[in-house]
């Protein structure tokens, strides 16, 4: 029965997980910035607004921003 429920447990676990992408933004000076979810572009301000993978909200100046990729 414990069997059962680990494999029912970690079976949501994966599914939960793949709801949510997660994407890869390059800046101009070589950094990597991995996000949690996909960032938006603020056409307004022209800040690209993310969260990082610690689950906080950041912001980043898109003049920076050379490319975003899903991973």
């Amino acid at each position: 029965m414990k069997r059962i429920t680990s494999v029912a447990v970690l079976t949501m676990m994966m599914l939960l997980s793949g709801c949510s992408s997660s994407y890869v933004m390059s800046t101009k000076d070589g950094h990597m910035i991995m996000t949690d979810g996909k960032p938006e572009i603020d056409k307004d301000t022209g800040l690209v607004k993310y969260t990082d993978q610690a689950g906080n909200e950041m912001q980043i100046n898109g003049d920076e921003v050379s490319s975003i990729i899903e991973r």
